[in-house]
C-alpha cells in the first residue's frame, strides 16, 4: 500500500510538473510581447519597482507550504529568464566570478543576465556611466566594518542614481590546498574579511602572517596558482578556484551582512515600501545639521540612516549620507525635501529604489 501511494505522488507530481512547464512556457510568450512593447515606448527591460511588485503578489498568493524566500528565489530565475528572452540584461560587478559582489550580482538579476567581472568599484561606475553595460552592483556598508568609502566617493559625482538594493549574508571560508590547518603559515584576503575574521584566526592560526589583497577572488586565485597558505572567501570561490574548504563560517560574528547598491540610469516608480537615498552638506554655522534635520522630524518621516562624511581637500567639512523611508515623489517627501534645500548647502537625490525585503 505504501509503495503504491508513493507511485500515485510520483505520478501526480510528474503531471503536476508538465502544467508548471506549459505554464512558464505560456508565461515566456507573454514576457516576448511585453519586450516588444517596452522597446517600442523605449522602457527599460529590467524594472525593479514592477519586479518588486511580482514579488509581492507571488508571496500574498502562497500557501504554507513552501517558505516565502524560496518561493522569491524560484521566481527570481522565472523573471531572469523572462529578461533574457526579451533583450540580454548585462551587469557590471566588483570582484573576480565567485566575489561576494558577483554572489549578490547573481542572487538579485539570475543566472540568465550577462556579468562583467570588474577589478576596482570605480570601473564599475566607469563602464555603466558609459554605457558598455547597463547595470553595476557595488558594496557600499557592511554590518560590522561599515561603510565602503570607494562607493560613498563614487556616489557624490556619479550621475547614475540607485535603482536597487541588496542584503547578502556573509559567510566566511578558509580555503586552501593544504589538509591542515597547521600547515598554513600565510593567510590572504581583503582588509574587511581578514577584520571579520580576526578573533577566528588568533584562536586557530595565531601565527599564520596576515596579508592584504585587493578582494577576496584574487586571494583565492593567488593560493590556488601557489598551491602554499590559504584564502580567507566565499563557498562558491572553493568550487571557482579548485580549492578545499578548511572551516566554514569563520566569521566573529554571525550577523555579519553586506549591503549592495544596484546603480544604473533612470528611475523607478513607486512601490509603497521604497527607501530614498540623498546626500547634503550644511553650511558652516552653529546648529546647522539640526536645522537641516528638522523637516523630517516635522513630517514624521522615518530617517532610516545618517552618515557623515568628510569632504576631500576640505579640512573638517561634511557631507551627509542619509536613507529615509519613502518614495522621492511622495507629497510628504516632496516638501520634506523642498524645505531640507533651503537650510543646505548642497543637496542630491541617490535615487529611490524598492526596499529589500530578505536577507539572501
Amino acid at each position: 500500500m505504501t509503495e503504491e501511494r508513493l507511485r500515485e505522488l510520483r505520478n501526480s507530481i510528474k503531471e503536476t510538473d508538465r502544467k508548471i512547464v506549459r505554464l512558464l512556457n505560456q508565461r515566456a510568450g507573454m514576457s516576448l510581447e511585453i519586450g516588444r512593447i517596452k522597446a517600442e515606448l523605449g522602457m527599460e527591460i529590467y524594472d525593479p519597482s514592477q519586479e518588486s511588485g511580482i514579488y509581492k503578489n507571488v508571496v500574498e498568493a502562497n500557501g504554507l507550504d513552501l517558505p516565502s524566500k524560496s518561493l522569491r528565489a524560484i521566481f527570481r530565475e522565472i523573471l531572469s529568464a523572462s529578461r533574457m528572452l526579451q533583450s540580454p540584461v548585462t551587469v557590471a560587478y566588483f570582484g573576480l566570478e565567485a566575489s561576494f559582489t558577483h554572489i549578490a550580482a547573481q542572487s538579485h538579476f539570475g543566472t540568465s543576465s550577462q556579468y562583467f567581472s570588474h577589478p576596482t568599484i570605480a570601473s564599475v561606475f566607469d563602464d555603466v556611466e558609459k554605457g558598455r553595460v547597463k547595470w553595476g552592483v557595488v558594496p557600499v556598508e557592511n554590518s560590522l566594518e561599515g561603510s565602503v568609502n570607494l562607493a560613498l566617493d563614487r556616489l557624490i559625482t556619479t550621475t547614475l542614481n540607485i535603482r536597487a538594493e541588496i542584503f547578502l549574508r556573509i559567510t566566511h571560508c578558509l580555503l586552501s590546498l593544504h589538509e591542515r590547518m597547521e600547515d598554513i603559515k600565510k593567510i590572504y584576503s581583503h582588509p574587511q574579511p581578514l577584520a571579520q575574521c580576526q578573533g577566528w584566526l588568533r584562536a586557530n592560526i595565531p601565527n599564520a602572517v596576515i596579508i592584504e589583497m585587493e578582494s577576496t577572488t584574487t586571494a583565492a586565485q593567488r593560493v590556488a596558482e601557489e598551491g602554499k597558505g590559504a584564502a580567507i572567501g566565499s563557498r562558491a570561490a572553493a568550487g571557482t578556484y579548485g580549492l578545499d574548504i578548511l572551516s566554514e563560517g569563520i566569521e566573529d560574528k554571525a550577523s555579519n551582512t553586506t549591503r549592495f547598491l544596484v546603480i544604473g540610469e533612470g528611475e523607478g516608480k513607486a512601490t509603497g515600501r521604497d527607501k530614498t537615498s540623498l546626500l547634503f552638506a550644511t553650511p558652516d554655522l552653529p546648529g546647522a545639521l539640526y536645522n537641516a534635520l528638522q523637516p523630517f522630524a516635522e513630517r514624521r518621516i522615518n530617517m532610516m540612516k545618517i552618515e557623515s562624511y568628510p569632504v576631500k581637500d576640505r579640512l573638517w567639512e561634511y557631507l551627509f549620507f542619509v536613507d529615509v523611508a519613502g518614495y522621492e515623489k511622495d507629497e510628504e517627501i516632496v516638501q520634506c525635501l523642498d524645505n531640507l534645500r533651503r537650510r543646505t548647502a548642497f543637496l542630491k537625490i541617490l535615487g529611490s529604489y524598492p526596499r529589500c525585503e530578505d536577507v539572501l
